[in-house]
């Protein structure tokens, strides 16, 4: 006799929480971290507390409409891929009408929040949408459907950045750029563990596409994600206690690219480049926060 899943034995509350992916924190803060990156950086260190909070409950509930989104669109994929097969949706602990409400819901709160923002941010959330509802059929038609991801993550720099300056300058798109090369850097990675399921189930990833190179990939997106955060402090003139935090979160990703290039890879290293990427995040945060207001 086969045990129950553990998502089909949990209380509904919990089910909604892991669809939620509030259990899993990592994957919220490393959608905050590029919005609070854009926000300091664009008010010189001291954006209004009150916009602070805005932002990371908004990244918080997006996220969360994300991610039931996505599991919407994937539930009778996840069954499939042994990462995923325990997912609310996918286990069918979780009707397809609870995840719709459940994902009106978040969405409905998201533009709640975005009603704080001026007019131009405002809009900029909402071009975010479609992006943010067709990612998940990216893998179905799109070799490198993380390129789709990294470019909704994007929108949280213009969005942030635009509600301090209301526009967008030269240094707003160069941080958007930053963030998106780190993104497909990072959820290349976290695609990694799932390749042979995409495979054999037809999906698409970056980690398929770029195959046996997918180590270098990842090396030249973090390579790129450094050069533009140096071009970004150059341009934003922050002090040199910037460079401190950013020399560090270099040789992060210079290990990580490393321990990928060997022969024998332990499974479990995609995820903890993945979360060594959130301490990298607020570790250049923290940089950057000391770069503007020390500059």
């Amino acid at each position: 006799m086969v045990s129950p899943s553990p998502s089909q034995t949990d209380p509904t509350w919990l089910s909604i929480i892991k669809l939620l992916r509030w259990h899993k924190p990592a994957g919220r803060f490393i959608l905050m971290i590029p919005a609070l990156w854009a926000v300091f950086l664009a008010a010189q260190g001291t954006p209004p507390l009150p916009l602070v909070g805005v932002i990371i409950v908004g990244t918080f509930v997006t996220s969360a409409a994300g991610c039931v989104i996505n599991d919407l669109w994937d539930r009778n994929i996840d069954p499939e891929v042994e990462r995923t097969q325990t997912r609310p949706l996918a286990s069918r602990a979780l009707s397809v009408q609870v995840g719709v409400a459940i994902a009106i819901l978040a969405l409905f709160c998201a533009a709640l929040l975005a009603l704080y923002l001026n007019r131009f941010s405002f809009l900029l959330c909402v071009a975010a949408v479609p992006v943010i509802v067709l990612y998940p059929t990216a893998k179905r038609v799109f070799p490198v459907p993380q390129l789709v991801l990294s470019i909704a993550w994007g929108f949280a720099v213009l969005i942030c950045w635009s509600a301090i300056t209301a526009n967008l300058e030269p240094a707003t798109w160069v941080l958007w750029g930053a963030v998106v090369l780190w993104t497909l850097g990072f959820d290349t990675v976290y695609a990694l563990p799932d390749r042979q399921d995409d495979q054999r189930i037809g999906v698409n990833s970056s980690a398929l596409f770029f195959g046996d190179n997918t180590p270098i990939a990842v090396g030249v997106f973090f390579a790129g994600t450094a050069l533009l955060l140096a071009l970004e402090s150059q341009i934003m003139a922050l002090h040199w206690t910037f460079w401190l935090g950013w020399s560090l979160a270099v040789i992060f990703w210079a290990k990580q690219v490393y321990d990928l290039l060997q022969p024998e890879v332990s499974p479990s290293l995609y995820g903890q480049i993945f979360g060594q990427n959130v301490i990298i995040g607020f570790m250049l945060l923290a940089a950057m926060i000391s770069g503007t207001l020390l500059g």
